[in-house]
């Protein structure tokens, strides 16, 4: 993996923990990014305004750092866009059956010490490095 540095990661970590504890202590929600994109086909009134600004947030920050800190882009995909449109719909499946996502079950949950969060976080984890392993040693994609 090109462009990985460990205080890159770091930073990107602690942003999205400040992002989660911003998003508790402000609002008082449980930050969980399809949970929150899910919600705004039925939000009302407030509700929409703060899920709108919090998807802002998460897109501009890396278009602010790329423009501010000269932090370097994220190397492409080297695959088909039909492959990411299917994956990313299976994780949003996916999201809805474990009644959250990474970031809710991941950074939240795993924060508060919930026992779901430790076994969905895990299933998350090993889901994904069977589907990696399928897809490139199996499929060969």
């Amino acid at each position: 993996m090109d462009g990985f540095t460990p205080y890159s990661s770091a930073a990107g970590g602690a942003l999205i923990g400040a992002a989660a504890a911003l998003l508790w202590y402000g609002a008082g929600r449980i930050m969980g990014v399809s949970g929150i994109v899910g919600g705004l086909a039925t939000a009302r009134g407030s509700d929409i305004g703060w899920r709108l600004c919090f998807l802002a947030g998460l897109l501009a920050a890396p278009l602010l750092l790329w423009a501010v800190a000269g932090i370097d882009r994220p190397p492409s995909l080297q695959t088909s866009p039909m492959l990411l449109i299917t994956a990313g719909l299976l994780v949003g499946y996916g999201t809805r059956l474990g009644s959250g996502c990474t970031s809710g079950h991941g950074v939240c949950g795993l924060a508060r010490l919930s026992p779901r969060s430790l076994i969905a976080t895990v299933l998350f984890m090993a889901s994904g490095a069977a589907v990696v392993f399928v897809a490139r040693h199996l499929l060969g994609a």
